[in-house]
């Protein structure tokens, strides 16, 4: 999933944030002037989040990436949910079993009701899948739901919804047949496109049904108002399930781009914790907020992607001259300083089901081995000293200190005879650049959306919305086709290791560093876990109010 870069170059998917205008309002609900909501109105516990970038939708079957996640996931639950850690748990189906090939998933749907009072029924899941498919919801994460039968199909329009390979045989009762065995499908289940949507409120509604005052959700807590670019609130939701043990009675969630005035916001007690952290402030941190940050290992990969669809960058020569000139021990030793470990392939290290190990064949090189070979590279592609290549490096408008990487990376390409402009368009319009393929380099981090290395490798598909790249090899989707049938986990995980081998020798991509969390949140915020999907849902936080007001005072 797109995850947001400040400390790392607020880039690729983060859509909306200076785009939402009164067509936002109509997503979010009037339009109201900026303002920050009490502290504790009416002796509610209220949890003050700055979460990185504003949303631009919360519809679950637009959802694009972590920060709206971060809200969705909040007001709505999949058959399956996560718990602290960030492990698989009963969520909307209370139990399940799978057939003895593993191709039939029967899930038993739990006794509990939409936000309206409406009951939540198994024809509410396939309404939802079917219109994530449907190609005229026009869903870029569509593809998540391939592995279900005729998914791809479906959304191609080669198949109606109505052959998509979900049944309900009775309102409590939710079939699933796939196209391939999938074991990690418990957590694959969690991912917001897979979340329910109301039918009744959707077909009375409209795309109305996301506004405030008319949200129906399935979670611990609902949407209360929608200020675009200032913040959004939801409440607890008394008809939740679990609703007695919700320890949170507000949430606010900060569209917070500016990590430095993020940082001043935090410190002076309007955040009780803050998404992403300012890379220049960070020995200031770590001297005056160590018992606040969070700084640990997360499944995300920090990465540029060359359109191949483009001159030179079908030049497997320039691509290879592309990643041996970008120094990632100085990006992450100098310029991010928060612990990011230098990347040399796509999977992060430590990822389920993968043998790892798989990398660029030049990671030994020393780096002035690299720009020499760089420089051999683009003379051979016919660049030169006196004739460096011209191109452009996009990204999406990024304060001045997430600007510290892509002015790095391009003082490194110059080393390799490459000129690249960097140049800033705001989310929405970058966002749709880079999916019609209307750019030249651009970056990108990607969050894990199962802990499982398909979610990554996935990204280099042919026909993948979210390949920016446009690579194409048979050789790698046929490897990742031929691991999808594989049961034995062992010998899937070579199977996949092989295919992200044939990437990198195709220099497919290029893969700067793999993230660590890098989060600001109180010690009176009580419920927070560390773990690699970086998954920390309001309804397992509680506020120590009284250590909150020894801190604040």
């Amino acid at each position: 999933m797109f995850e947001p870069q400040a400390l790392r170059a607020l880039l690729i998917g983060i859509s909306g944030a200076a785009a939402l205008t009164l067509s936002a309002c109509g997503q979010g609900g009037t339009q109201t002037s900026s303002s920050t909501p009490a502290k504790n109105d009416a002796g509610l516990v209220v949890f003050h989040r700055g979460n990185a970038a504003e949303p631009a939708s919360l519809d679950p079957s637009l959802v694009q990436g972590n920060w709206e996640d971060h809200i969705v996931g909040d007001m709505m639950m999949g058959l399956t949910t996560e718990n602290a850690k960030g492990e698989p748990i009963p969520g909307a189906a209370e139990s399940w079993e799978t057939s003895a090939d593993g191709l039939t998933w029967t899930f038993h749907m739990r006794d509990h009701q939409w936000s309206d009072g409406q009951p939540v029924t198994a024809n509410d899941f396939v309404f939802a899948w079917r219109r994530m498919l449907d190609p005229k919801t026009a869903a870029s994460y569509a593809y998540y739901l391939y592995l279900v039968k005729n998914a791809q199909a479906v959304n191609t329009g080669k198949m109606p919804t109505t052959e998509l390979g979900v049944a309900a045989p009775d309102d409590k009762t939710f079939v699933v047949t796939l196209e391939h065995p999938a074991p990690y499908l418990l957590q694959f289940m969690t991912h917001v496109s897979t979340f329910p949507v109301p039918r009744h409120a959707v077909e009375a509604k409209g795309d109305a049904w996301t506004r405030a005052g008319s949200y129906v959700v399935n979670g611990p807590f609902n949407l209360k108002e929608w200020v675009p670019n200032d913040h959004v609130m939801l409440e607890k939701n008394p008809k939740f399930y679990d609703a007695a043990n919700v320890k949170i009675d507000r949430e606010v969630f900060y569209p917070t781009t500016d990590y430095v005035a993020a940082l001043k916001r935090f410190r002076a007690g309007e955040l009780d914790m803050q998404e992403r952290l300012p890379s220049l402030e960070i020995d200031f941190i770590r001297a005056n907020l160590a018992d606040s940050l969070r700084n640990t290992p997360v499944l995300t990969t920090e990465y540029l992607s060359a359109n191949q669809t483009r001159k030179p960058f079908d030049d497997v020569r320039v691509r290879e001259a592309l990643n041996l000139a970008i120094d990632r021990e100085t990006l992450t030793s100098k310029i991010t300083r928060v612990g990011d470990v230098a990347a040399y392939g796509l999977v992060p290290p430590g990822i389920a089901n993968y043998p790892g190990g798989v990398a660029f064949p030049f990671k030994s090189m020393p780096q002035p081995e690299r720009i020499k070979r760089a420089q051999q590279l683009m003379q051979q592609a016919g660049f030169g000293p006196n004739n460096h290549l011209k191109t452009t490096l996009a990204i999406r408008s990024a304060s001045a200190d997430a600007l510290r990487i892509p002015a790095a990376i391009q003082a490194m390409l110059k080393e390799a005879y490459i000129d690249a402009e960097i140049v800033q368009n705001d989310g929405a319009v970058f966002y749709a650049k880079v999916q019609q393929g209307d750019f030249d380099i651009g970056m990108a981090a990607w969050g894990a959306d199962f802990n499982d290395p398909t979610t990554f490798l996935d990204l280099l598909r042919k026909g993948n919305a979210n390949n920016y790249a446009r690579y194409s090899n048979p050789k790698y989707d046929a490897l990742l086709d031929q691991a999808s049938k594989e049961s034995d986990l062992t010998k899937r995980g070579e199977m996949l290791a092989k295919a992200e081998e044939i990437a990198l020798n195709d220099y497919a991509i290029m893969p700067t560093f793999f993230w660590v969390s890098g989060h600001l949140v109180r010690p009176y915020v009580k419920g927070w876990e560390d773990n690699a999907g970086d998954s920390h849902r309001g309804r397992w936080m509680s506020i120590d109010e009284q250590a909150r007001s020894a801190t604040l005072k």
